[in-house]
């Protein structure tokens, strides 16, 4: 298996090409970030569940997704070579309110509701609608 350079971009590509074909659920390698995002979109209501399975080093995430769900529409905004930043002033609703931003805060991953309501910016990781 090649290495990743991007690994947040990996997991919502897998989620994505996953949904695409009908899957009820995906895995992937395991990181905290990663486990972090999906816990946040499980907290959402976007995911039905995501599971930690082996021993380590070889340890994966298992996500299930919902079933009466649309796909959802992922999209990556901050890369590893072009990181996008924003402050609590340039947060902006996704979707007029229907979609959620993810960021990460100097007090972890948050949605960006609840970083308006905390006045605090970070980098925006993902948007999904």
């Amino acid at each position: 298996m090649t290495p990743v350079n991007d690994p947040i971009g990996d997991l919502l590509t897998r989620v994505r090409n996953a949904q695409s074909a009908g899957r009820t659920q995906c895995r992937a390698s395991l990181s905290k970030i990663k486990l972090q995002l999906c816990e946040l979109l499980v907290r959402e209501g976007l995911l039905q569940s995501v599971t930690v399975e082996g021993t380590a080093p070889k340890q994966e995430l298992v996500v299930s997704f919902l079933t009466d769900h649309p796909v959802l529409a992922l999209k990556r905004v901050s890369t590893p070579g072009r990181r996008v930043y924003r402050s609590v002033e340039e947060l902006k609703p996704v979707e007029n309110g229907f979609g959620i931003a993810i960021l990460t805060t100097s007090r972890g991953l948050i949605t960006d509701r609840e970083a308006r309501l905390k006045k605090i910016g970070g980098e925006l990781l993902c948007e999904i609608s």
